[in-house]
């Protein structure tokens, strides 16, 4: 019952970013996810989210969410990182997809195939 009320509240949550003004300011979508989640939020709701941002290919929105995810979670792992690194290849980005790579091995979280395969994706749609 705790994933699916999790989903529930990341799917209001998505509608929200989604359909407002609020996409490109970093502050707007903290408070709009501090709200929304009080106690901060879970490792799976945060790759949810990712996920289905990385999908709409809504960038600046999984830039700030990750952003806020990352601020707030102890256990910050490898299926955030791909999420965006994904975005960033959806979107032709391949600096920024390279950023968060080496943001990530910065962080000590250990790529996986998917990184990877996300990464090289970037790099070749980019250029």
């Amino acid at each position: 019952a705790r994933m699916m009320s999790a989903n529930g509240a990341a799917d209001r949550v998505l509608q929200t970013l989604l359909c407002s003004k609020i996409a490109l300011r970093e502050d707007a979508v903290f408070a709009t996810l501090d709200q929304a989640f009080p106690l901060g939020p879970e490792p799976r709701t945060g790759t949810y989210i990712l996920s289905k941002l990385s999908k709409q290919r809504a960038l600046d929105l999984a830039f700030h969410v990750h952003a806020w995810h990352k601020m707030h979670m102890y256990e910050f792992n490898s299926y955030h990182y791909n999420a965006v690194i994904d975005a960033c290849a959806k979107n032709g980005l391949w600096s920024e997809a390279m950023q968060l790579f080496t943001g990530m091995v910065r962080d000590e979280v250990e790529p996986d195939t998917i990184t990877f395969s996300a990464a090289m994706s970037a790099c070749e749609k980019g250029g």
